[in-house]
């Protein structure tokens, strides 16, 4: 995409009734001071705005659900605001309905809150290890805690005396993905390390308080099950992990990393393409990458996507280096459904190009309420990727998951549909359908603060589409054993597959 993109499933007053009792599946003490609390007319007045927004500028607000259907959920959401709720109540509602959209570029993002939301929200203490949701199993990756029964592999069976699988529903409820790919939306819930903000360690504080310094945990590992207390990681210890760890999509990289492997074989590890503010010269760096391979003589080139979402427009640059002749993108007509914002609108949304507040010519009116959107000749319907020297003639595969959901998705479908290589891995996030995305307004709700991304293009394709993400050239999942014996079951299935070759 080439824009920033700042860029799920119970009927919600069901779903947020609880949210009356903050602690409904703890029975904490009262804090000694009440948050402070947000008047119900003033939030109904925040579903005025926000309906309004949605409605007249959301392309694909009605993708997955009918008119009538969206009106029902503008309701719940209204009368989940028929007294006054605290900010994190009001977090929660306008999250869980967002989700609803079935868009995996609407929610409220954590990134674009104002700071006082963020230090209010975003600051309780995380749990001490990263883990994968196998299924609705929640697998540890990597652990913090001392404790040496908390390894790599073991299975968390509860946390605080609450079932996995209860956290895991609770949570589906807040998960954004598009339509119905369920995959993608466990994915969001990992927690890898991978972002500075990552939804579990949002919402579970959210949904479930804590009471206490340390969570006890129910395990499943090597020795059985047992129970063990660990404690709490802390947001900034959190974050210093992560900084530790390599770049993040804020420094100025470099955050690719290309390794040489045996018998010819190079694997290119990319895991983000979210370099909007980072100065760092990627173009530069591929076109230094395919110049070592091809003076390498390297017969096969992994790209790694594992847990990278997308961001910039990364996958056409490396498909210009892998191929010899233009190959045509998905053919997708690019709609929006407005031509120039209502004035009154205007003032709750925040954008980085104000001309996506007016379109002007280059949105053409069509008879269905939307209009088809051409800026530039990239934009017409299936344009070609041109070819750029070197080029790579070597095989390609591609590690791909739940995760891609963006131009990390489109790049898969631009492999898979010119055949310029394997998807190997999992089934990706996205959906085959078509995403929402390429330009964005935060819509800044005046009475609680809080914002939510809207996306501004509708990408439809031209022809029936699945309600599903893309299912890889070579399906392979770890296991439990897998992930407590480190092994990269990718990396060697595509060892595999060369050696089949």
């Amino acid at each position: 995409m080439k824009y920033r993109p700042f860029a799920a499933l119970l009927v919600l007053a069901a779903t947020l009734a609880p949210l009356a009792s903050a602690a409904e599946d703890k029975k904490a003490a009262p804090p000694e001071t009440a948050p402070a609390l947000l008047e119900a007319a003033a939030l109904r007045a925040d579903v005025a705005i926000l309906r309004r927004a949605y409605e007249t500028l959301h392309p694909g607000l009605y993708r997955y659900n009918t008119p009538a259907q969206m009106d029902s959920e503008f309701r719940a959401l209204e009368q989940e605001f028929g007294r006054d709720r605290t900010l994190a109540e009001a977090y929660l509602a306008f999250s869980v309905f967002a989700a609803k959209v079935k868009c995996g570029h609407t929610y409220a993002n954590f990134y674009n809150q104002r700071k006082a939301v963020q230090q209010q929200l975003f600051e309780a203490g995380r749990v001490p290890f990263y883990f994968r949701w196998l299924g609705d199993r929640m697998i540890v990756t990597r652990s913090f805690a001392t404790d040496s029964r908390l390894v790599p592999g073991t299975e968390i069976l509860a946390i605080d005396g609450t079932p996995v699988a209860r956290i895991l529903e609770r949570l589906l409820t807040v998960a954004r993905a598009d339509g119905n790919n369920e995959a993608k939306r466990r994915s969001y819930l990992e927690v890898q390390g991978n972002d500075r903000y990552e939804a579990f360690d949002i919402f579970f504080p959210l949904f479930f308080p804590a009471t206490a310094a340390d969570f006890t945990l129910r395990i499943r590992g090597k020795e059985g099950e047992s129970e063990i207390r660990v404690p709490h990681q802390s947001a900034a210890a959190r974050r210093e992990l992560q900084a530790a760890a390599g770049a993040t999509p804020e420094e100025d990289g470099p955050v690719w990393e290309l390794s040489l492997l045996e018998d010819r074989l190079a694997l290119l590890r990319m895991p983000t393409w979210a370099l909007y503010d980072s100065s760092w010269d990627w173009k530069a760096f591929l076109a230094t990458t395919f110049e070592r391979l091809e003076q390498s003589g390297i017969r096969d080139l992994v790209v790694d996507l594992r847990n990278n979402e997308g961001g910039v427009d990364v996958g056409d640059v490396i498909v210009s280096h892998l191929i010899r002749q233009p190959v045509p993108r998905q053919v997708v007509h690019r709609r929006v459904r407005y031509r120039q914002v209502p004035d009154d609108l205007v003032p709750y949304l925040d954008t980085w190009d104000p001309s996506f507040k007016n379109w002007g010519q280059a949105a053409i009116e069509e008879k269905d309420g939307f209009f088809r959107l051409r800026r530039d000749a990239d934009d017409d319907p299936g344009a070609p990727i041109s070819p750029a020297k070197p080029t790579f003639t070597g095989r390609l595969w591609v590690l791909v998951g739940a995760a891609n959901s963006s131009a990390t998705f489109e790049f898969a479908q631009t492999v898979r549909q010119n055949g310029i290589g394997k998807l190997v891995g999992q089934g990706t996030g996205g959906n085959q359908r078509g995403i929402n995305g390429g330009a964005f307004f935060f819509l800044r709700l005046p009475n609680s603060g809080i914002e939510l991304d809207l996306p501004l293009i509708g990408q439809f394709p031209a022809e029936e589409k699945p309600d599903a993400g893309l299912e890889p050239d070579i399906p392979v999942t770890p296991t439990p054993a897998d992930i407590a014996a480190g092994r990269d079951v990718e990396i060697a299935a595509v060892r595999a597959a060369r050696g089949n070759r």
